[in-house]
């Protein structure tokens, strides 16, 4: 019995050592499912005839789910009424609520929405077809949309077709919603599946109300003249079959059909005229309110003071006219009473389009009041004075007089630039509130030579469409030192305040600081104006080319430009929109593919042949905002975790 016992003993030590010695680790869960759903059945089954049903089921071999379906799902024809577009377990259930039309291929498109539910293995693009007719149709037609003012792709976009023949008309793309659409993606590329044989127009549509149809100016279109004829041909395309990011195994060679259009091109833009309307209104300080719409405002709106004369008001509007400033003259009122009482008439957009007079009162109440500034304005006369007080203190001689900034209320200047003036540019001087009168004879503008100062002439004149601001134009010499000084009270504003003196030192830069561009445009078109950008596709500068095509820039700051022009057909130096009932397309624009670097002291020469180089390569990539939609690829979850295991074992 005992040498039982010592046995049992020693086999129990023996157990525990060998349980001690092991590894402690989470029990493995196998492997990852990599494997993207597969479509095993359909009912009514894909690419069916004669399908009578509204209710469509598609099963899979996994349980699906479906990402983004709403931005991603394309049904066509149309539907008026939403379908119902759901997963459901092992299959996607698709309810369609519009009668069904005769004869016609349905597609549902579903782009790469489809995952499994686990791992978000994508299934890749999957499109799902029937016929209410005894024939699918499979003709396709592809290409991108591109915003018409700055080459930019637009996603999320319909694009859709009208059938070209005896029953076409112009009015369609008003009244009748598009037979067959589809939706742009992140690159701008759409197409348009399940086309039968035919002649189509084709047209782009940001639809605002989901009718599928042009019935609001705030929609974004775009619209092409040319009739197009799908068809299609056998073709091959090259596969790359990959074992990692870096190294391929082979390249399959596929054949597949290849659908033609599929380079169409259309421009997209809002028109112009948009409807008019009263957007806001606000009233920040006492001495001025503003009122914001929705379009420029051609007929200025008529205002009556309810509590106020209206003759005090002093207008300043915007350059697109569409934000009118009132200033409020009368600084007795302003000081008695906050709330602004006011009747307004002015032109709106009625429900028929019609522009009609409209009446409305208000009732402005000013964010920071008359008594709130006030109080604030002592606060800072008050801490001025005790800061004067302790500096008298500590200072050994008397302060000499000097005058309280807060004491009395100046209009704030700017003198731009300051410092460094470019040869080819003015200075500009600026205040914080409409002017009422400028004395040029308190501006004085010398050259600076051998430390002598020798008067210049100049000249001043307001800066177009800003009230607050006057150009003084002078004939600036390249590396010449300038001294510019308003004198106080030069300036005077409608609020009837004036400014402080202002001394401004001013060099104008030497020319062997700039480099030259000469741009040499190849092209049919005599109105081209040509562009310099900065890397956030914003105008730098700009000049119309000559009858030659030759477009000269000077004074350029070494940099790296990028370039663009537009055929300006009116001769109008802006870009213009197109109108759909008039049938006129939006001025074309062109990007040079490749960044310009100029450098100082330099002379160069480019040339461009704006019709010789492929629309979709045009635009920079560095410039382009809307970048492509990001490619799903499954996740190598299990090379991940042989990995982290390899890495936990050398430990």
């Amino acid at each position: 019995m005992r040498r039982i016992t010592i046995l049992f003993l020693i086999l129990l030590t023996t157990m525990l050592a060998i349980v001690s010695c092991a590894n402690i680790g989470a029990p493995d869960g196998g492997r990852y499912d990599e494997e993207p759903p597969e479509v095993i059945g359909a009912s009514p089954a894909d690419r069916a005839v004669n399908v009578k049903s509204q209710k469509i089921s598609i099963y899979f071999n996994e349980f699906v789910r479906l990402a983004n379906a709403n931005e991603k799902v394309v049904i066509s024809p149309p539907q008026l009424e939403v379908a119902n577009v759901r997963a459901a377990g092992k299959k996607i259930k698709i309810t369609l609520f519009d009668s069904l039309q005769s004869d016609v291929t349905y597609t549902v498109d579903f782009s790469d929405a489809i995952e499994d539910n686990n791992e978000g293995n994508p299934m890749g693009f999957y499109t799902y077809s029937f016929s209410t007719g005894a024939v699918i149709d499979t003709m396709e037609m592809s290409g991108h949309v591109l915003a018409a003012e700055n080459m930019e792709p637009v996603k999320g976009m319909l694009v859709g077709l009208y059938r070209a023949d005896s029953t076409y008309a112009d009015s369609l793309f008003r009244t009748k919603s598009l037979i067959r659409v589809s939706r742009t993606n992140g690159s701008g590329r759409f197409s348009i599946k399940g086309i039968a044989p035919g002649r189509y127009r084709i047209f782009a549509l940001q639809d605002a109300d989901g009718d599928y149809r042009f019935s609001q100016k705030s929609e974004a279109i775009a619209f092409d003249t040319t009739v197009y004829i799908p068809s299609s041909k056998p073709d091959l395309r090259m596969d790359t079959c990959w074992r990692d990011s870096i190294y391929y195994d082979s390249i399959r060679v596929v054949p597949y059909t290849h659908y033609f259009p599929d380079d169409i091109i259309l421009r997209s833009f809002l028109e112009g005229g948009q409807d008019l309307h009263l957007l806001k209104t606000e009233r920040l300080e006492p001495d001025w309110f503003r009122l914001y719409f929705t379009a420029p405002v051609d007929t200025l709106p008529v205002i009556k003071g309810l509590n106020f004369d209206e003759s005090c008001l002093v207008l300043e509007a915007s350059e697109k006219n569409d934000t009118l400033t009132y200033w409020i003259t009368d600084t007795a009122f302003t000081h008695r009473t906050d709330s602004l009482e006011m009747e307004m008439r002015s032109l709106d957009t009625d429900t028929l389009g019609n522009l009609t007079w409209r009446t409305d009162t208000f009732v402005l109440v000013a964010r920071n009041g008359w008594a709130k500034i006030s109080e604030e304005r002592q606060k800072n006369i008050d801490e001025w004075n005790k800061n004067r007080e302790k500096r008298a203190k500590k200072s050994k001689t008397p302060l000499p007089p000097e005058e309280n900034p807060h004491e009395h209320e100046y209009l704030e200047m700017r003198i731009t630039p300051s410092g460094v003036l470019d040869p080819n540019k003015n200075i500009v001087i600026q205040v914080d509130e409409p002017i009422s009168s400028i004395d040029t004879s308190r501006i004085h503008l010398y050259m600076v030579r051998d430390s002598n100062l020798y008067e210049e002439p100049f000249l001043v004149l307001p800066t177009q469409h800003v009230a607050k601001s006057y150009t003084l134009y002078a004939e600036w010499q390249p590396d010449y030192k300038y001294s510019l000084t308003v004198d106080s009270a030069t300036i005077v504003g409608v609020m009837g305040t004036t400014n402080k003196k202002k001394k401004s030192e001013i060099r104008v830069r030497k020319l062997e600081e700039y480099g030259t561009l000469i741009v040499n445009l190849i092209s049919p078109d005599t109105c081209m104006m040509v562009q310099l950008l900065n890397s956030s596709d914003k105008v730098v500068t700009q000049q119309k080319a000559s009858a030659s095509g030759t477009a000269e820039f000077y004074f350029l700051k070494p940099d790296t430009y990028y370039m663009r022009c537009f055929a300006d057909k009116n001769g109008n130096g802006i870009w213009d929109a197109g109108n759909y009932d008039n049938n006129i397309q939006p001025e074309l624009v062109f990007y040079f593919p490749k960044p310009i670097g100029v450098r100082a002291a330099w002379d160069m020469e480019q040339e461009w042949d704006i019709y010789g180089i492929p629309v979709m390569s045009q635009k920079p990539q560095t410039l382009i905002k809307q970048k492509a939609d990001r490619t799903k690829t499954p996740r190598d979850r299990n090379k991940e975790r042989e990995e982290e295991k390899r890495k936990r074992n050398s430990r």
